[in-house]
């Protein structure tokens, strides 16, 4: 199989520094463990809404926020949020009706020519400028990431 691009949201890096309990924890970290990080990519964007997270649901310290934030920005590839890709979030809110930060995160998917963008919040399936918005704890995943799931296995 080619070598393809995964974005990872929010939600994924949120589990995965255990908000929302251990099952979900243990879930995203499994995912994400069995994917090459060389395919992975974080939107600044992502990381900025991690941050938000863990210190205002999680409760967390900003420094403890701080220290996760650059763990995650070591360990992968991060995408900037540009100007363009905030004209094409734009675009893509005023068409689709997604939330301007949700589109932020896709748009800068699509500029870091991601195949695929791993959330549990956007909509299973949806498609814009070559990505595709996949749940990864869908009994039935994107065929691609089953691929890639199953490969590392």
């Amino acid at each position: 199989m080619n070598a393809i691009r995964l974005a990872v949201d929010t939600n994924i890096l949120a589990y995965a520094e255990g908000v929302n309990g251990e099952a979900k924890k243990q879930a995203a970290l499994k995912v994400l463990e069995k994917l090459p990080p060389d395919l992975l990519v974080l939107p600044v964007q992502a990381l900025g809404e991690l941050f938000h997270v863990l210190v205002r649901k999680a409760g967390w310290p900003p420094a403890d926020a701080r220290t996760a934030i650059l763990g995650w920005q070591d360990g992968f590839a991060v995408v900037e949020t540009t100007a363009a890709v905030m004209i094409a979030a734009a675009d893509l809110t005023s068409h689709h009706r997604l939330g301007i930060w949700d589109a932020v995160i896709l748009a800068a998917a699509a500029a870091a020519g991601c195949r695929l963008l791993l959330s549990e919040d956007l909509q299973d399936g949806f498609t814009w400028s070559g990505v595709t918005v996949c749940n990864p704890f869908s009994t039935s995943r994107h065929p691609l990431l089953d691929a890639l799931l199953q490969d590392s296995s």
